[in-house]
């Protein structure tokens, strides 16, 4: 594995790599972003925000955000606002809560990263280069809407 494409995150106690995605409202796949751990959340978001920017997503009016990404990055996707209307939004849990609480729009991002780790491929970090891990993920991805698209 190459060197600098892995990290240790102190706070979550990984080696390796973190993987950042983003998904519409059904949990399809629009961006990934494959990084070392060591790089923080809200720079992981911003990797993939502007590979959305790149790539001219012209509809997406909203964004909803993990409560663990900073408020900065909601600022900062409010510059992107010149450009085109999108707005972030933090989905957080309320102080009263105890235990596990299933957060609304959530779920989501979960489920898929569920559906993602049932391929051999990317239930372990296999790959030598971050960009063959992202093809991987977006592979994985093209077979299960090939799944769903052929249950219908």
């Amino acid at each position: 594995m190459a060197r600098e494409q892995t990290g240790y995150n102190a706070g979550k106690r990984v080696k390796g790599r973190k993987r950042h995605i983003l998904v519409d409202t059904l949990g399809l796949l629009m961006v990934v972003v494959v990084h070392a751990a060591h790089v923080s959340e809200t720079a992981g978001a911003r990797l993939v925000l502007s590979e959305l920017e790149r790539r001219r997503w012209w509809r997406l009016k909203l964004i909803w955000l993990d409560g663990g990404y900073k408020l900065s990055l909601c600022e900062w996707v409010s510059t992107l606002e010149r450009r085109r209307a999108v707005r972030a939004e933090q989905v957080k849990r309320s102080d009263d809560q105890q235990g596990f609480v299933i957060l609304p729009k959530r779920w989501i991002v979960e489920r898929t990263f569920g559906c993602l780790m049932k391929h051999r491929r990317l239930s372990k970090d296999y790959e030598a280069l971050c960009e063959t891990s992202e093809v991987m993920v977006y592979v994985a991805m093209i077979r299960l809407m090939l799944a769903r698209l052929d249950a219908q």
